[in-house]
């Protein structure tokens, strides 16, 4: 029972020792591998800062191509309503007039 009582504490540090040492690699590991994926994510960020003003020019041509779009439309439709609507006034002229 003495020998027991004075090896399990040695065993017992023995793999805490090892635990902790195990820890602070893999917490090295961590750190080096967070750094490495910070240095991408820069990357990818001035990339995409870089292509900003192509994304301004994209905006831009597709905010201008909308309003001539929104005038054709409008422009159309209300021919369409005047065509419809004086037929509709002849029509009661018409029939007032009989």
């Amino acid at each position: 029972m003495d020998f027991w009582l004075s090896f399990l504490p040695i065993i017992i540090y023995v793999l805490l020792i090892i635990l902790l040492i195990i820890g602070i690699i893999l917490g090295i590991k961590s750190i080096i591998t967070i750094n490495k994926v910070e240095k991408v994510v820069d990357d990818v960020n001035e990339k995409v800062e870089s292509l900003n003003g192509l994304f301004q020019i994209v905006d831009f041509t597709a905010d201008k191509l909308v309003s001539i779009t929104d005038k054709v439309v409008d422009g159309v439709s209300a021919l369409a309503s005047k065509l419809f609507f004086r037929k509709k006034k002849n029509k009661e002229e018409e029939t007032e007039n009989e």
